[in-house]
């Protein structure tokens, strides 16, 4: 698994990158924000941490449709503590049954210290092949460069902040205004 593709109407504006790397894991996200081929925004902050802070995660898509799923995730972490994926796995429910999250257009990376996943606009949770994760208009780039440099001597933070350089330099959606959250993890690279 890799980067999600998605209609370039819907998810133009943002780039958000995980990197899982020697006990650490990290999401990175761009600032911009864009209405149709016009920059509205260069510093938005599309990575934070929800629930007890032991959760990060990054949005890709509507802004509002993106606080509407932190605002969701939040009330599932608290019903389902320390249990990412069953709480990922009921916002996904939600999405897909619920006639009004069914109209958000948004996609999020979520992490904790065990597992990093996708929840998809389609109400699907997906985990990663790999120790990386690319969403959004620039996804495709950084999450290409963030392999090519999980084995260089870098760690996770400077290949995600790299990865996210080189997406900037490519995808007119995505800007240097980089916003990382970073978690200690339970998994080490060999593990991953």
């Amino acid at each position: 698994m890799g980067n999600i593709a998605s209609s370039p109407k819907t998810w133009h504006g943002t780039t958000i990158l995980t990197v899982r790397k020697d006990g650490k894991v990290v999401i990175a996200g761009d600032g911009q924000v864009s209405l149709g081929q016009t920059i509205i925004k260069g510093t938005a902050r599309k990575v934070r941490r929800v629930g007890s802070g032991q959760v990060i995660a990054g949005f890709a898509g509507s802004t509002a449709d993106a606080f509407t799923l932190f605002e969701r995730l939040e009330t599932k972490l608290e019903r389902f503590p320390d249990q990412l994926k069953r709480a990922c796995v009921e916002l996904a429910k939600d999405w897909r049954t619920d006639r009004y999250l069914r109209r958000l257009e948004a996609m999020m990376i979520v992490a904790d210290p065990d597992e990093s996943l996708v929840i998809t606009g389609t109400g699907d949770v997906l985990e990663p092949d790999d120790a990386v994760m690319g969403i959004g208009s620039g996804g495709s780039y950084a999450l290409a460069a963030a392999r090519a440099l999980l084995d260089s001597g870098l760690d996770a933070e400077q290949i995600a902040r790299k990865a996210m350089t080189i997406a900037a330099t490519i995808c007119v959606y995505t800007n240097d205004e980089v916003v990382v959250e970073t978690l200690d993890s339970k998994q080490t690279k060999s593990e991953s």
